[in-house]
């Protein structure tokens, strides 16, 4: 089987409404939907998220990206995707989403020719996972409601975006934790908000509300101030800006900058990249999330739920972007159950619908 073509389309999904955080407000999804098409008729289907404020990437680059790649790819066996993922490196660099739209493509094309899920081809450890759901920066008597509803909802984990002062952010934990009661986990995002003796001194303000983990809380370039937390905080420290790729992971870890690490697709360049990270953190004895940015649609999260679900040691989930959106280019893939719980698809491949 051969590659014979890659089409691409924009498409641009507003949000319910519009998401806060600490670097920027995000109102609309942008993505490139990517179709590859085989000579023997068979269609993968991939997505790259234009997440302009972390990747900074856009519909433009992400789309010129792939026009660079596609030159190099056309006649490649899908199913020989450690070639294509050395091919693209050496036609680019960096642009992750873009490299990430043809990796999920390639995986989606792996399943339909194998007749198999993704998730089965990636490791079968189970075909659910559990995602959290995310609210973002809003004063806190909002947080507080929009955490109660999701609750109300089923997720039983609740993601919650910080990184502006110390007093506003603990306010806003404070009043997640009065609204949801004792057993309900929170995670905190703080999206580079802080610097480490800020981050620090939030941290000693909120031991009190039984916090599960604090992602990301300096800037991404900080290795140094991103161990400097770790090493100081009672609470449990996740990479998310500062590990975009393995060779990040392998620093991070290094230094004993992390106790968690957060996996993207969009930011890694796929699952390839994905399953070298996990690797490297599971060795070393650290957990990994699975997560998503707020731009990517139900391709991506079906891809990165698939991975999750194939893995042990991804023992958490933040893959919720899809139940932001008023609408999706492409149906099928993950079914949501009881609110947390994501069902993999048992068609081949990512089980989308054309």
């Amino acid at each position: 089987m051969k590659i014979t073509k890659i089409n691409t389309k924009r498409v641009k999904i507003p949000l319910v409404e519009p998401f806060h955080i600490s670097l920027g407000v995000i109102t609309h999804a942008e993505q490139i939907l990517v179709e590859i098409e085989t000579d023997e008729g068979l269609v993968g289907i991939g997505e790259g998220s234009a997440a302009v404020l972390i990747s900074g990437e856009t519909l433009e680059s992400i789309e010129a990206g792939i026009r660079i790649m596609e030159k190099e790819i056309i006649g490649c066996d899908p199913m020989d995707i450690e070639k294509i993922y050395w091919i693209m490196d050496r036609a680019i660099a960096h642009c992750p989403s873009a490299k990430t739209a043809i990796d999920i493509a390639c995986y989606d094309l792996i399943g339909k020719i194998t007749n198999m899920p993704l998730y089965k081809i990636l490791g079968g450890n189970s075909n659910t996972f559990e995602t959290d759901m995310t609210v973002g920066i809003n004063d806190p008597a909002y947080m507080a409601e929009k955490a109660r509803t999701h609750v109300a909802e089923g997720f039983d984990t609740i993601k919650t975006k910080v990184g502006t002062t110390v007093e506003a952010d603990v306010a806003r934990v404070k009043a997640i934790r009065d609204a949801v009661g004792p057993d309900v986990k929170i995670r905190l995002d703080a999206n580079q908000g802080w610097t480490p003796k800020e981050a620090i001194a939030v941290i000693n303000k909120l031991a009190d509300y039984d916090i599960e983990l604090i992602e990301q809380p300096v800037r991404y370039h900080d290795f140094d101030g991103l161990a400097f937390v770790t090493a100081h905080s009672p609470i449990p420290i996740m990479s998310d800006e500062s590990v975009f790729n393995s060779k990040d992971a392998m620093r991070a870890i290094k230094m004993h900058a992390v106790d968690l690490i957060n996996i993207k697709l969009m930011k890694c360049g796929g699952i390839r990249e994905a399953l070298k990270i996990n690797a490297i953190a599971e060795a070393a004895g650290v957990e990994c999330m699975l997560g998503c940015m707020a731009e990517e649609s139900n391709i991506g999260v079906t891809a990165a739920a698939s991975l999750g679900a194939a893995m042990k040691n991804i023992t958490r989930a933040d893959l919720d972007a899809h139940l932001t959106l008023t609408d999706v280019a492409v149906k099928g893939g993950v079914i949501m159950e009881n609110g947390k719980t994501m069902i993999l698809p048992e068609k081949p491949g990512l089980g989308l619908e054309r």
